[in-house]
This record gives structure tokens, sequence and C-alpha cells, in this order.
């Protein structure tokens, strides 16, 4: 059963935009349980630890906005772009960033397959965009050419190990908005090099420790909250229990090296 995600995720915002406080709430909740995010976040550190001072940095496909709430708390230097194809979230995002005080952000409608900004960012963020987009390599030429020299592309997706949720053929996506099912580390390196990429770096998330936690953190709420909206009251009552468990196999999967798993994180340097 393919999940419809949009519907549920504006649902939620209706619910944590009510106050800056909620949706603080909201991006640390995002923060904890989303497995993408820990490992996300790990490669901002380390990428920052070896660029201080003031950067230009791009959000591709920058949804809620959480990566973008992230980057402006950790550098006040860094001046931050986010675009998105949905126009609600980019008004959105401008709502509450004007709202809590953020002034190193901004968000602007954008089609990634189009927008190209020539030698511009030093380091651009896409997490969960690429397996929505079926002409990926004119958005990985674009990152390219929007990329300074010695800049770098972190990228999120699932992979082709049943990051979709995706076991066989015949098999649809769980994800009803999925394009592809996800990358092999294959294609997507030589997808980024034929962008011009001179070096691309891709290792697998969600291995044995992060598929049992997406199971119960996401993927079981999701289907009964598609189900029905009657399992919004139940859900908090869930996590309760889940929650302790998740964070604890979340932990392991961020620290253990995986030989296969359903997602790719990926570095690419111009």
């Amino acid at each position: 059963m393919a999940v419809e995600y949009d519907p549920i995720k504006r649902r939620l915002g209706s619910v944590f935009n009510k106050s800056v406080c909620l949706r603080k709430l909201f991006y640390r909740l995002l923060d904890l349980l989303l497995l993408r995010t820990w490992h996300v976040k790990k490669e901002i550190r380390r990428w920052a630890s070896d660029h201080p001072g003031e950067r230009k940095i791009l959000d591709a496909g920058s949804g809620f906005g959480q990566y973008m709430y992230y980057l402006s708390k950790l550098n006040n230097d860094w001046v931050i772009d986010g675009v998105d194809v949905k126009q609600e979230q980019i008004d959105d995002c401008n709502a509450f960033f004007e709202r809590a005080d953020i002034r190193n952000v901004s968000f602007q409608y954008a089609d990634l397959t189009r927008f190209v900004r020539e030698n511009t960012f030093d380091f651009i963020l896409s997490v969960d965009v690429m397996e929505h987009i079926e002409e990926d390599r004119s958005v990985f030429a674009n990152f390219h050419r929007s990329l300074k020299p010695g800049g770098m592309l972190l990228i999120s997706t699932p992979s082709d190990q049943g990051g979709s949720d995706v076991h066989s053929h015949d098999h649809d996506s769980f994800i009803d908005e999925h394009v592809r099912d996800g990358y092999s580390i294959t294609e997507i390196g030589e997808k980024l090099t034929s962008a011009g990429f001179s070096s691309v770096d891709a290792r697998y998330s969600y291995g044995r420790p992060g598929k049992i936690s997406w199971l119960f953190s996401m993927k079981i709420p999701l289907v009964l909250l598609n189900f029905s909206r009657a399992f919004y009251i139940l859900l908090p009552f869930y996590y309760v229990v889940v929650f302790p468990f998740a964070m604890a196999l979340n932990f392991l999967d961020v620290r253990q090296k995986h030989t296969t798993g359903t997602g790719l994180i990926v570095r690419a340097c111009k």
C-alpha cells in the first residue's frame, strides 16, 4: 500500500504552526525520530568544522524548514537559502522564520530542474528530494554549476536495497510521491561524476538497526494515520512506548558502518 504523505504533513503542520514554540518542538521531534536527520546532521557538523566563517548555503528541497533551522543556529555567519517546489511550504517557512526572528535565512519557490546560481554556494543540502525528481541528471548538473569551486553537495536519499520499502520489481513504493525506488551507489556515483563532480563518496544508512527503527517509529504510524484521522489522538501514547526503543536503534545505526542499507548518504565535491 502506497501512503499519501503530503496530506499527513499538512495536518501535522496545521497543529504545530499554532505558535513558534510548537513549531520548534516539531523540529525537535523530527530531529529525534527521523534517522536520516541523525546522519545528515553528523555530516553537516563534519563539514562545518572545516569551514568556519561566512558561507553561502542552499537547502534544495527545504520542506518544513527543519534543516534550515538547524543550520541557522549552527553558525550566525552563514547565509542560507531554501528552495522548494511547493509554494505553500515556502510561504509557511517564511512566516515562521520571520515570527521566530531568524534573519540569516530566506525561502523561495524553485524548480530544481531549472534552478541555477552560478558559483554561488559553498554547501548544498538535498534531503529526501532526488527520489521525487525524474530528471535527476539535470538537477545534479545544476547543483554542480551552483557550487563554488571546492564546494560540497550532501545528499540523503533511499537506496535500491528497499529504500522506498520496495522488495521486488512488481512492488510499488511505500511513499506514493516517489518516482524512483532508490539509487545504487554505482548509479548515483556515475550520475554525479557525469555532472562534473570531481569526487563522490557514498555510504549506506538505515542498516539493520535503522530498518527496525523506521518500521516502528515511521512506517506503522504513517500507515495508521493514512487509514484514519482518529489515530492522531492515539499517536502520543504510541510514541511513549516506542520512543526509547527507536532512539537506541538510531544511535546504533549512526555509529555502525553498514555493508548494505535502505538509505544513502552521499558527499560530492566540485
